[in-house]
């Protein structure tokens, strides 16, 4: 699996993010199944696809709660070597079944009051040294 652009894609989503802080959703739904389609229709976004292959299906979305990256996968350890290797570019990733949301921490909690889902944290890269 080429993961490399894909893992780009996101850095770059994140970067134009930036980061962003907030509390926890106090009720979760269960979580969301389905295409990228059926998953972008339920948070009320249009998905610009960016891949669509065999293995992922990732596309940018933006709502009323700002820009993130939608993307699904054919399988669960598929999905799980995509998040572990992007989670090395920080950001923060709402993770369902076959499926991930990533952006600004705002963004993937507001997410999460509609699709459900476990909130993952990548690496902080603005961890201050003191």
């Amino acid at each position: 699996m080429r993961l490399t652009g894909l893992l780009l894609g996101a850095a770059a989503v994140l970067t134009l993010a930036g980061c962003g802080s907030g509390g926890d959703t106090d009720s979760v739904p269960p979580t969301a199944t389905g295409s990228l389609e059926r998953l972008a229709a339920e948070v009320k976004c249009k998905p610009n696809m960016q891949t669509d292959a065999d293995e992922i299906r990732q596309a940018i979305c933006r709502n009323g709660e700002g820009k993130f990256i939608l993307a699904t996968f054919a399988t669960d350890r598929g999905q799980r070597e995509w998040i572990n290797d992007a989670k090395d570019y920080g950001g923060h990733y709402l993770v369902g079944r076959k499926w991930v949301a990533v952006g600004e921490d705002g963004v993937v909690k507001a997410l999460r009051g509609t699709l459900g889902g476990d909130l993952e944290n990548g690496t902080d890269h603005h961890a201050h040294a003191g």
